[in-house]
């Protein structure tokens, strides 16, 4: 019987890309070899530590939502405690309704999605500032970036903005 979890885990910042990839693809073989299914990956990147673990400051967080047997959690759970990079992690089984609704409204919006545009037609528009040509000038060449170097922005929908947390501020007198 497969059930929804979330998978969250704090890589240790002086870990390199090829590791993080290494760990990902780990995460995802054992998810795969068990019969399970990857929903979402969500990679926070570099953040802030509420408090120091192991004398580091930040970490590297990253989300896992995905459909597991309770046999593939138990791995899991395993391979994230032996493993040294990882600081923290925490596999929670998330709430049915919640994820029955965060299916509906994907479904809804995908249906409610329009057509998309040319690339770059919105980055051009915002990223050329129009400026008044003196009298008498003649208009000068500028270069307008295609828009295929940028990302597209991220767009949440409500049920996700719920499981964002909130910034955190640092004390200015933190005593330790």
């Amino acid at each position: 019987m497969r059930r929804d979890y979330e998978l969250g885990f704090i890589l240790n910042p002086e870990v390199s890309e090829e590791q993080s990839h290494a760990i990902l693809e780990r995460v995802e073989q054992i998810v795969s070899t068990y019969d399970g299914q990857v929903v979402r990956v969500n990679q926070w990147g570099r953040r802030r530590l509420a408090y120091p673990i192991q004398h580091h400051r930040d970490g590297f967080y990253v989300f896992f939502d995905m459909n597991l047997t309770p046999e593939t959690v138990l791995e899991l759970d395993r391979t994230m405690k032996v493993s040294e990079e990882v600081l923290r992690h925490l596999i929670k089984r998330r709430d049915p309704i919640a994820v029955q609704k965060e299916r509906e409204t994907r479904a809804a919006a995908a249906v409610q999605a329009p057509a998309p545009a040319t690339p770059g037609t919105e980055a051009e528009a915002e990223a050329v500032p129009e400026v008044p040509a003196e009298p008498g000038a003649e208009p000068e060449a500028v270069e307008v970036p295609t828009g295929e170097e940028e990302e597209a922005p991220i767009v949440l929908s409500p049920v996700e903005i719920e499981y964002v947390p909130p910034a955190v501020e640092e004390a200015e007198n933190i005593e330790v």
